[in-house]
C-alpha cells in the first residue's frame, strides 16, 4: 500500500473513531460545545459526529478523497473553538487533565495539515 493510501486510511480511522465516540459517549463533547452556538449542545455533538463519520468514508474512498480531505481540514478548523472552550473550562483541573486540554490546542494544526496533505496526495 502506498504511503499516501496508508496516511489516508489512518486519517479515516481516526475520524471514524472520533465520530463513533460522539454517539457512544456524547457527554464530554456536549460539554465543549461553545455556548454561543444556537440550539442544543447534543445536536451539535451528533452533527459533528455524523460529519466525522461521513468524512471518514469519503477519505477512505480514493474517488472522494480529495474533496473529503479538504472538508476534513475545514471541520478540524471549525471545531477549534470547542478545544479553546475545553482549555478555558479545565484551567482549574489537576495538572494532567489541564495538560490534555492545553495539548489539544496546538495539535489541531497538524490535523488540518494532515487532511490537506491527504487531499493533495489524492490528486497524484
Amino acid at each position: 500500500m502506498p504511503t499516501s493510501d496508508r496516511s489516508a486510511h489512518t486519517l479515516a480511522r481516526l475520524l471514524a473513531t472520533m465520530g463513533t465516540a460522539h454517539f457512544v459517549v456524547p457527554r464530554p463533547f456536549d460539554a465543549i460545545v461553545p455556548r454561543c452556538l444556537p440550539g442544543d449542545a447534543r445536536t451539535w455533538t451528533y452533527a459533528t459526529g455524523a460529519a466525522e463519520l461521513a468524512l471518514a468514508a469519503g477519505i477512505a474512498l480514493p474517488r472522494t478523497r480529495r474533496v473529503s480531505g479538504l472538508l476534513a481540514a475545514g471541520l478540524f478548523t471549525a471545531v477549534f473553538p470547542a478545544n479553546v472552550k475545553m482549555a478555558r473550562d479545565w484551567r482549574q483541573r489537576r495538572a494532567p487533565l489541564k495538560a490534555v486540554a492545553y495539548a489539544r490546542l496546538p495539535l489541531q494544526a497538524p490535523l488540518v495539515l494532515w487532511a490537506l496533505q491527504v487531499s493533495r496526495a489524492a490528486d497524484r
